[in-house]
């Protein structure tokens, strides 16, 4: 399973490295890659992942949260947050939970693609 975020932060851009973080999160977020409820790394992980300080890391987290990208759950971590459309935001959480609940049955992404598109097919 890939990672939900994928960040390339580029030491020799003249924009700092937290603003790099942000500005990829909300492109992914507006692209569509990452959809209302999907769960981010911790602050401590996608440091690691993307060889930055946990406090760089931290503070794009925050401008975001500020921004409405992100919200904060508690221990249950941090997920891109819903905003917008309501029946998209619903849609997209409704797709997160399928999936997830498919991939802790074992179930891979592509038999997970199959069966919607087989339900597509006969939700006619």
């Amino acid at each position: 399973m890939a990672p939900a975020v994928h960040i390339d932060i580029d030491p020799d851009s003249p924009t700092a490295p937290f603003d790099q973080l942000r500005l990829q999160i909300i492109e992914q977020v507006r692209t569509g890659r990452l959809i209302a409820g999907t769960k981010i790394p911790t602050v401590r992980a996608l440091a690691v992942e993307v060889g930055l300080a946990p406090n760089t890391v931290a503070k794009a987290y925050r401008e975001l949260g500020e921004q409405g990208v992100i919200e904060s759950r508690g221990k249950q971590g941090t997920f891109i947050a819903g905003g917008g459309d309501p029946i998209r935001v619903g849609g997209e959480k409704a797709a997160t939970r399928y999936v997830q609940e498919l991939r802790k049955l074992g179930v891979s992404d592509e038999e997970i693609l199959d069966f919607v598109q087989s339900a597509l097919r006969g939700a006619g």
